[in-house]
């Protein structure tokens, strides 16, 4: 006997599901009855339409409705929007399209990542075709996101990496961890495999969504088309709100090949508007004003005042000029981490340069005997504070007196007071803060105490005594590479941007190159991966064409990703490329020397011939081996077209210092020359020992 269908006032897609099964007619209705029946045929014959557009199925064959998707095959979730009488036109998209667009609307201009190389098709080959956005693909996976770091933080703008190989996220962990721990915005889109897949030890199917989510901001899976749109949108958000950093999206190729019903006049018929501004600002405690008062206040009393300033300040465009108005009007010195630089031009005569581990001893005495430390954008790391009960004992101090402290501008809330516990906290962006804090202090034209005892240490602690060691065989000092070099693109210094590796050569490019403008020193802090400066240089001419970029390296951090030759020399990406040679690790020497009595292992790598390297490689290449050459050789590099490679043959042992030793407090570091030659009697005799060496005299 046929099944009666039950009248029912208003028809909906899971009703015609229930009515319409296999196997059912429609039932007899009384002559009481007629009104409803044409209502209801009338209306099943609508949604009959649309879903058969939709779906492409008979409703009245056997075919069961799409269940909702299961990440294993292309079915698409049946609970489509409401189709209203004015929405019947319906058309499809494609899965990648939503990519596409989404990508588009946030203004993407650049793609890297390396094509796929399993059995399956490259999901993503449609957004290599794409007109408005243009690809690269490097030699190396882990390469692919350090381009993209280099974009991102030549730019502002988050770096895409597009990643088709189930080996690539294990690759990318080291830049997303990188990214994650300096507040670079990228944006990973993962496909490959189906959620079945998943611990069935298949070729190629890893656990990658638990791998990325050890090593990014936010990950996440798209498990359904409907997602798809929204969940791109969050990543992007997520990627530059607050404290930016990676995110990783893993799409199926399935939700990427299926079709997305766009009904006209619907929500989803175009991609959302992209958001004017980055969600960098955390909405003000209703107290902020009155917070500001109190820094205000302690602002006008302070004595010894300092700016201690971060990357956060470089997060916002008009970040530096805000910090300026500021120091000049409260006429404050001003240190910079090294992720900082750039935020205070260095030219200025309040600047004191870089502190921390390798900061100059004149910033770092200034943060030891300050009264009140505004620390902006930072977060405190074990390199900028040394031994933390030594860290700040005057601001210390002067906090239990009530009379300063340290107040800490910081973005992201878990930053506060998480390693030193500060006087005072405003969250927030710190430019926009910041901005709100300088009206509220008074004018001060000077602080002749303050700024007598900072000459004094300027005088006594220069950055160039490194010149007072005497050189056992005249070679190429590397701090004499990067002062000329600075001195040589003095006129253009808001157009030169610097990349490093890690090591000896990341230091000393820090302390030597005066460094004017926001955005134009990138290099790994947090995670400090060797090899990053090359791709990293990369990403940010392909960011930048306009500016020259210059990657500074050491021997053994540019052999970790130098095969990127070979990405610039085909793409013809005009990086030029410094490399100390010292044949050795210098970094991992300094510390055997310092702390293992000189017990060397395992620091001298196999170097190629980094000349013929290039050339080979289609690289202009050359090569410095006295002082005399260096001048020459490098105005070669700058007027040089396209990537060109300077190979310069540096002094061997020459340390990086000032250096704060381990377990030491910022005022206890080691300098040129020695000050305190007792301080090596007293800890180690080595260190003495390796100081006749150097031949340096007591001061």
């Amino acid at each position: 006997m046929p099944s009666r269908i039950r009248r029912i006032p208003a028809v909906g897609i899971s009703d015609v599901s229930r009515a319409l099964r296999p196997g059912r007619t429609a039932a007899r209705v009384s002559p009481a009855k007629a009104a409803s029946r044409q209502h209801s045929q009338a209306a099943v014959a609508s949604i009959e339409h649309s879903l058969a557009r939709i779906a492409a199925i008979d409703l009245r064959s056997n075919s069961k409705l799409p269940s909702r998707y299961d990440g294993t095959s292309a079915t698409y979730k049946a609970q489509q929007p409401y189709i209203s009488r004015r929405s019947r036109t319906v058309r499809e998209r494609k899965g990648i399209d939503v990519v596409h667009n989404v990508l588009v609307n946030h203004q993407v201009d650049m793609l890297f990542g390396i094509p796929a190389r399993s059995q399956a098709a490259d999901p993503f080959q449609t957004l290599y075709k794409a007109d408005a956005i243009k690809s690269f693909a490097p030699v190396q996976e882990q390469s692919v996101g350090h381009v993209a770091e280099g974009y991102a933080r030549a730019i502002g703008k988050p770096g895409i990496v597009i990643a088709t190989s189930a080996h690539a996220i294990p690759s990318l962990v080291t830049p997303m961890q990188d990214a994650l721990m300096d507040g670079t915005p990228m944006v990973v889109l993962y496909s490959l495999n189906p959620s079945s897949s998943i611990g069935s030890d298949e070729f190629q199917s890893p656990d990658n969504l638990s791998i990325a989510s050890a090593c990014t901001k936010w990950t996440t899976k798209v498990r359904d088309m409907s997602e798809l749109k929204s969940k791109l949108h969050t990543a992007f958000e997520i990627a530059v709100s607050g404290r930016p950093g990676s995110v990783m999206v893993e799409i199926p190729p399935s939700i990427l090949a299926a079709n997305l019903p766009v009904f006209s006049g619907s929500s989803n018929e175009d991609p959302a508007p992209l958001y004017a501004k980055p969600t960098r600002i955390i909405r003000p405690h209703d107290t902020l004003q009155v917070t500001l008062s109190r820094v205000a206040r302690m602002v006008d009393r302070a004595e010894k005042p300092i700016l201690f300033v971060g990357q956060g300040m470089l997060a916002s465009p008009n970040g530096p000029a805000v910090l300026k108005e500021f120091a000049d009007r409260t006429n404050m010195p001003v240190t910079t981490t090294l992720q900082g630089l750039g935020a205070f031009d260095e030219l200025d005569p309040k600047s004191l340069h870089m502190m921390g581990l390798h900061g100059s001893s004149y910033a770092n005495r200034a943060i030891q005997e300050a009264d009140l430390i505004l620390a902006l954008g930072v977060r405190f790391d074990d390199r900028v504070t040394g031994a933390l009960a030594k860290f700040a004992p005057a601001a210390k101090a002067a906090a239990r007196a009530g009379h300063g402290g340290i107040v800490h501008f910081e973005i992201s809330p878990k930053n506060v007071d998480k390693v030193i516990t500060a006087t005072e906290s405003v969250i927030g962006d710190c430019t926009e803060n910041l901005a709100q804090l300088t009206p509220l202090t008074q004018r001060c034209k000077d602080r002749p105490e303050w700024w007598a005892q900072i000459n004094s240490w300027k005088k006594a602690f220069p950055l160039s005594a490194y010149r007072l060691v005497k050189q056992p065989v005249v070679r190429i000092r590397p701090q004499d590479v990067i002062a000329r070099l600075s001195d040589m693109t003095s006129h253009m210094k808001d157009k030169v941007l610097m990349t490093t590796g890690v090591g000896q050569h990341q230091m000393w490019a820090a302390q030597h190159f005066r460094w004017r403008y926001p955005r134009t020193m990138l290099t790994s802090g947090g995670l400090g991966t060797m090899g990053y400066g090359l791709p990293a240089a990369i990403g940010a001419k392909l960011a930048r064409p306009d500016c020259l970029v210059i990657d500074i390296d050491g021997d053994a951090s540019f052999g970790m990703t130098m095969m990127e030759l070979a990405t610039a020399s085909h793409y013809n990406i005009g990086v030029k490329v410094i490399i100390f040679n010292n044949e050795e690790m210098g970094m991992i020497s300094d510390l055997q020397r310092l702390y293992y009595n000189e017990r060397f292992t395992q620091n001298r790598p196999i170097n190629p011939d980094f000349a013929g390297l290039a050339e080979a490689y289609g690289v202009a290449s050359s090569k410095a081996v006295t002082p005399d050459e260096v001048e020459e050789k490098l105005k070669w590099l700058i007027e040089c077209d396209g990537p060109a490679v300077l190979e310069v043959m540096t002094e061997k042992n020459a340390p990086v210092w000032p250096v704060v030793p381990a377990g030491k407090g910022l005022h206890e570091g080691i300098t040129y020359p020695a000050v305190r030659k007792e301080y090596f009697f007293e800890h180690t005799e080595f260190m003495h020992c390796h100081l006749k060496k150097l031949q340096v005299s007591q001061c």
